[in-house]
């Protein structure tokens, strides 16, 4: 969501290419790009303003740093900056109380129902025991929705379509929590299509029955502006915790991240960036402001891996590839890996400088999805032994798996072509580089990640050799340069 802010941002800064050391002659374009970009990004025009003032300041009290150019300084105050106006660090749950309970407040289509079980998902794999509250009574689809959603992950869902009064409900699931022994109890309000007198009513009613320790406001990350008013009013009714920004894979200009903690001094707990069950995330302020400015979230990215990819399979990956039984079954695997974690032009993201790149067509999902269907229409045989795909087999993948002959063809030459450089040169670690190292300036950082470099084997490596040639079933193979002849 903040493509377009860090693009803007990061252009920004090349008027001080050159530059000595940072004066107020030279910044004042600068600062004026950054003011616009923020107001494009739809962040609120007075936090805008004094974001600006203040980075003003910053530059001009900065001391000179040797080896340290302006435009590396002034990327440093916005990155110090960013990350005051969103808060500084990361704010853990309150859970102190037993039961703890947790009120989800929003207007109506902002998500809260799916949040509802994401959180629920995400402190059940913390071992916590939860029970959600289908607390929309008025909606019989939201009460249905939850009760899906809790079957799904395995969470008791308390529900009751002739119930009046929500606080009545809310109260009954916690006594029923501290009689079973669970700790949390989430509950799901109504929404509006705007804030009123009946539903404030309503939420402070709740609030006094179950004497919730997080009230949270469940927002849209696409409202922008009009999510900072919307919390505003929120938070001087009920007093809200902390802000769930849900929908941030979507089209939002990033303008709520940037303001809402500035503006109503709640803290953005978590952020929803998909619509699966598990795609929610603590919102770390200076990871947020890192990827805003290019540099990349190599700690997000190590813990998503770690997430997907246990130790035990990593050494089993690892062991093939220095037997170099590495074959076409396990590849499948690695790219199934590289989908749950979102695909590679999110994983690129994450990666310092590899905004530019995740916009390539290499990097988009379509081309994983177009190998994974030429391996699935491979026989198990030809899978661990892909030399044996003559053309009359490679036809065969090809109608299988709705691409062109040439297409399968690429994908057996370039593997092949992988694991005889693995067989060769055994080097496990630098094959990563190739993408994650070499291919953006950052050498080793393939060969730390779990799952990215020798702990799982090679499906950067694998991507990175491989599909420049599928998108569109190019042979291409490196030769030797051609000389120029010199004139006599």
């Amino acid at each position: 969501m903040f493509e377009n802010l860090s693009d803007r941002l990061q252009e920004s800064f090349r008027h001080l290419r050159g530059q000595a050391r940072l004066t107020e002659g030279n910044i004042a374009e600068t600062l004026g790009e950054i003011r616009t970009a923020l107001l494009e990004a739809d962040v609120n025009h007075e936090i805008a303003g004094s974001f600006v003032r203040e980075i003003k300041e910053d530059c001009l009290g900065a001391d000179v740093l040797r080896g340290v150019s302006p435009g590396q300084q002034l990327v440093k105050i916005v990155h110090d900056r960013l990350v005051a106006l969103m808060g500084d660090e990361a704010v853990p749950l309150d859970l102190s109380k037993n039961p703890s309970v947790i009120m989800m407040t929003g207007l109506h289509g902002s998500g809260k129902t799916t949040t509802c079980a994401k959180l629920a998902y995400s402190l059940k794999r913390q071992g916590r025991r939860c029970i959600l509250v289908a607390g929309d009574i008025y909606r019989p689809a939201a009460i249905d929705q939850l009760e899906i959603l809790g079957k799904e992950i395995d969470v008791p869902v308390l529900s009751d379509r002739g119930a009046s009064r929500v606080s009545d409900l809310a109260a009954r699931a916690v006594s029923e929590a501290k009689a079973q022994g669970i700790k949390v109890v989430i509950v799901d309000t109504a929404g509006r299509l705007q804030i009123d007198n009946g539903m404030v009513m309503e939420l402070v009613d709740i609030k006094r029955a179950v004497d919730p320790a997080e009230i949270f406001l469940v927002s849209d990350a696409a409202l922008g502006q009009e999510a900072v008013s919307v919390a505003g009013s929120f938070h001087e009714a009920l007093g809200i915790t902390g802000v769930i920004l849900t929908k941030m894979d979507g089209d939002a200009r990033g303008g709520a991240a940037l303001s809402i903690r500035k503006a109503t001094g709640a803290p953005i707990k978590f952020i929803g960036q998909g619509e699966k069950i598990q795609d929610l995330d603590v919102f770390h302020p200076e990871r947020i402001a890192s990827r805003i400015l290019g540099m990349g979230d190599i700690v997000s990215l190590v813990e998503k891996a770690s997430e997907d990819y246990d130790e035990e399979q990593a050494e089993k990956m690892a062991e093939k590839l220095r037997k170099s039984s590495f074959d076409l079954e396990d590849f499948l695997e690695q790219l199934k890996l590289l989908k749950g974690m979102g695909g590679m032009g999110e994983i690129l993201k994450m990666l310092p400088g590899g905004g530019m790149l995740s916009k390539m067509p290499q990097a988009d999902e379509r081309g994983m999805v177009s190998m994974e269907a030429m391996i699935l229409s491979m026989t198990p045989e030809e899978r661990k032994n892909p030399d044996i795909l003559d053309f009359s087999r490679r036809k065969r993948v090809a109608r299988g798996s709705g691409v062109s002959a040439e297409q399968v063809g690429a994908l057996i030459k370039n593997f092949c072509l992988m694991r005889k450089m693995m067989k060769k040169r055994g080097m496990l670690s630098r094959m990563a580089g190739s993408l994650f190292g070499g291919g953006l300036g950052m050498p080793g950082i393939g060969a730390g990640l779990p799952g990215m470099g020798a702990g799982m084997g090679l499906p950067p490596m694998g991507m990175g050799a491989t599909m420049p040639s599928f998108g569109g079933g190019s042979n291409y193979t490196p030769g030797k340069k051609k000389r120029k002849k010199k004139r006599r």
